[in-house]
């Protein structure tokens, strides 16, 4: 035996009889390659190899043509229908007067840019282009890096450009990677690599000037010629990127005058950098007044910037909010330390380990204060509860402890309503709302020790969201987790496929193969979906990608967009097994206390309870009870489920986006235990209202069950539609009027009854809404025998985390 190597494939069809059972064309590798190379067509266009010199040293510059490659997703078939050729203003209400912000077409960018090249070339259509680079390292010990820049268009919706799968994205250019360590000198050096990198990419993007003037005539995939005009519209990068693109000064405001020692003045006092000064500057030929003009707009004097001479573009408002390195892995991460400092790192990594658990709620067990080298997901999970930590810190002052609570909610609302992908005029006030907040309370953040100023570039550029977003959509238009993503296809894969010698000859070539293939399978669909439509009647007849084609002028939306803010709640379905977890349990185990039991105390009476007011819907509240003493159950054990599920199939597919999980403690045969003992808290809906914290209630899930199918004639009457499934839950007390001022959440404790026993009662299983999330009152030092699988048991009271994620803090803040 020997693992898969390069000559598999070939090793395998050698075998007699594969190839005659299979009905192929080709023998081996090399034979399906040379189908793949010459007799599979090819929608996008072929790297070509330019060789750039430097100090006396020669670098490779894989590149593809940029006009080819816009013309390559412009036309493309598969998209034809969902293609934006126009900019568009929507509004929320009947008047107006709300503007709605998404897509990119939706922004402010695509308007004034239109009425500008209406004036000067009537009848245009405008191609958005949206570059984005990154560096990114291809191996773990050896060092190797490769500088990939990508290319879309804006006239694709967010949704398919954000998909790798959908072929919204196209690798431009392999830029070099050379550190140039044979120049000594090490400003020479820097001033080379950025010379460098803007000698390249004017070389790529040359072609956009005329075009971009001009015109050129282009065919959508609906096969319509229109005069196309690529315009670039926004660069997406980290930090880094940015300072390189603009020739900005490292520490200043890549976006406006603000130098390093003014980032931490708010509101930003500072204009709006100046486009036309930093052009006029860039073409003076004379080499001393060039400098001195480069310094007093406050750019490096870099040799013509590839942006210079592009039409219509302003590289400085181009510069787009970046979502993973400003705010998780930048402002939070701050964010995080500062308070880890502040409160001691033992005392929250003692509250991270004791946090109830949730399905949307990633439970660090070994805390959060010694994790090394955190990725963007982590510091995303860890914002979902970081509110709820920073409670009860036993060295602080009331005071203290307000204003550092203050503050972080601050941040997180700015955080949560940044990555809308739906903002109205009023989120975006609400948005610079959050951020006033934050800077009114920062101070205790200097008082306590951890900051002496906030000239921070990333918590700066929190200044200029609201405009982009007005000007180019919403943030998961140009977010750089896409970036992160394709370096997987398109730089880390490409690599690992090679022989690591040599390899951008193999990189890119593998690359052309791949997107061959995909369109060669891409077009097999097509076929295939077309051949079972012209089967269909009229009656059954729905729309395909293949026939909406033909239906030119229509528009039509991605599955799974969301354009209404009725789309932003995100109501869920709920989704249960067929069939139950356990057939038969019995009553007593419900009720029993043990490791063993549900802990559904008073789980017969409840029933009793349930039934007598499902018969009787209109009998008095108080003769409930002496009516359900005369009820006799006909069973001894019921079925139960141990899992809850919530989805939204129209958005989000089969995906499943919460759950509630409701099991005992189970053990191996050994007594060894397998699973410990989980029960969830949900939300759930008492009435039908507009106000969730009137209309709502926590409660906490012991058993979901079903009554017997052939027992409910003997206990529903024949005239009453039977209840489906239903579930066993303990109260929590209703929300008060108002929620707390420091956190802006609500507290909520166990409801006890008189007999020291939680008040609980039997509820339809669909009347519960979404998974709750509960932070604890830690009420100083956490006692040590609290654990995450016991905390609801033991605090006195808790706090409604409204952050658990997106849909929740959107329906609930």
């Amino acid at each position: 035996m020997r693992g898969s190597g390069s000559t598999a494939f070939s090793d395998l069809l050698a075998i007699d009889g594969v190839i005659e059972a299979l009905g192929l064309s080709y023998r081996n590798s090399n034979d399906l390659n040379d189908i793949i190379d010459n007799k599979i067509p090819s929608r996008r266009p072929s790297f070509t190899r330019e060789e750039v010199i430097i100090a006396g040293q020669s670098f490779d510059l894989y590149k593809r043509d940029i006009i080819e490659c816009i013309q390559s997703l412009y036309g493309n078939p598969d998209h034809s229908q969902y293609l934006c050729f126009s900019p568009e203003r929507h509004y929320a209400d009947p008047d107006n007067t709300v503007r709605l912000y998404h897509d990119f077409n939706t922004g402010k960018w695509w308007w004034n840019t239109q009425k500008a090249l209406e004036a000067d070339k009537p009848g245009a259509t405008i191609i958005p282009i949206i570059i984005s680079s990154d560096k990114t390292q291809v191996t773990l010990f050896r060092n190797k890096a490769a500088y990939p820049v990508y290319l879309t268009i804006g006239n694709l919706p967010k949704e398919i450009r954000r998909k790798p799968s959908q072929q919204g994205q196209i690798l431009l250019v392999y830029l070099p990677t050379s550190r140039l360590e044979h120049i000594k000198n090490k400003a020479g050096r820097r001033r080379t690599l950025a010379n460098l990198f803007h000698a390249c990419m004017k070389d790529l993007t040359a072609p956009l000037r005329e075009a971009g003037l001009e015109g050129i005539i282009m065919s959508s995939g609906d096969g319509v010629r229109r005069r196309c005009h690529p315009i670039l519209a926004a660069f997406v990068g980290d930090y880094p990127e940015q300072i390189l693109v603009t020739t900005a000064y490292s520490g200043d405001c890549v976006t406006c005058d603000a130098e390093k020692e003014d980032l931490g003045i708010y509101p930003c006092v500072h204009p709006y950098r100046d486009i036309e000064a930093a052009l006029e500057a860039t073409h003076i030929p004379a080499p001393d007044l060039w400098v001195k003009k480069c310094l007093e707009c406050n750019i490096k004097p870099v040799q013509h910037p590839f942006w210079a001479d592009l039409p219509y573009t302003n590289i400085f408002a181009s510069i787009t909010p970046d979502i993973l390195h400003q705010l998780y892995q930048g402002v939070m991460k701050h964010l995080i330390s500062w308070v880890t400092d502040i409160c001691g790192a033992d005392e929250i990594d003692a509250h991270v380990r004791r946090l109830p658990p949730n399905h949307t709620i990633r439970i660090f067990h070994k805390g959060i204060s010694t994790l090394s080298r955190v990725s963007g997901t982590e510091h995303k999970q860890m914002c979902s509860f970081i509110l709820g930590v920073i409670t009860d810190i036993p060295h602080l002052s009331a005071h203290q402890s307000n204003t550092l609570l203050a503050a972080t909610r601050a941040l997180l609302d700015f955080l949560y309503l940044s990555c809308y992908p739906i903002h109205t005029t009023e989120s975006l006030s609400q948005l610079d709302e959050a951020l006033s907040r934050f800077h009114s309370h920062r101070e205790v953040f200097v008082q306590l020790g951890v900051r002496k100023h906030f000239n921070i570039p990333k918590l700066h550029f929190l200044c200029h969201y609201s405009r982009a977003i007005t000007y180019y959509g919403t943030t998961d238009n140009y977010n750089t987790e896409t970036t992160e993503r394709l370096h997987i296809d398109f730089a880390k894969d490409a690599y690992r496929a090679s022989n690591q010698k040599d390899e951008y000859v193999q990189m890119t070539h593998w690359l052309e193969r791949r997107e061959k293939i995909m369109h060669h399978k891409n077009y097999l669909s097509w076929r295939l979906s077309k051949q079972t439509s012209s089967l269909l009647t009229a009656q059954s007849f729905t729309p395909t990608p293949a026939t909406l084609i033909s239906q030119i002028g229509e528009r039509y939306d991605f599955p799974g967009a969301q354009r209404t803010l009725v789309e932003m709640k995100c109501l869920y379905t709920q989704k249960l097994a067929r069939f139950p977890t356990v057939k038969g349990v019995q009553l007593s185990r419900l009720e029993d206390t043990g490791i063993n039991g549900y802990g559904a105390v008073r789980f017969t009476h409840a029933l009793k309870r349930f039934l007598v007011q499902y018969r009787y819907p209109n009998i008095p509240f108080n003769q409930i009870d002496d009516w359900a003493r005369f009820v006799v159950l006909p069973f001894s054990s019921l079925p139960v489920w141990h899992k809850l599920k919530f989805n939204n199939t129209e958005l989000f597919g089969s995906k499943t986006l919460d759950s509630v999980t409701v099991h005992p403690s189970s053990f191996k045969q050994t007594g060894q235990l397998m699973k410990s003992s989980r029960f969830d808290t949900v939300l759930v809906k008492l009435k039908h209202g507009t106000n969730w914290a009137k209309d709502t209630r926590v409660g906490r899930v012991r058993v979901i069950f079903s009554l017997p199918p052939d027992k409910l004639d003997t206990l529903i009457p024949s005239d009453i539609p039977p209840p489906q499934h239903l579930a066993y839950v303990t109260w929590f007390t209703k929300f008060t009027v108002n929620p707390e001022p420091a956190t802006g959440l609500y507290r909520v404790k166990r409801d006890i009854e008189s007999g020291g026993l939680c008040t609980a009662s039997i509820v339809a299983l669909d009347s519960i809404i979404c998974s709750a999330h509960l932070f604890p009152q830690w009420g100083g030092s956490v006692p040590p025998e609290w654990t995450s699988e016991t905390v609801l048991d033991h605090a006195p009271s808790f706090l409604l985390n409204i952050f658990k994620d997106e849909h929740v803090y959107f329906n609930l803040s």
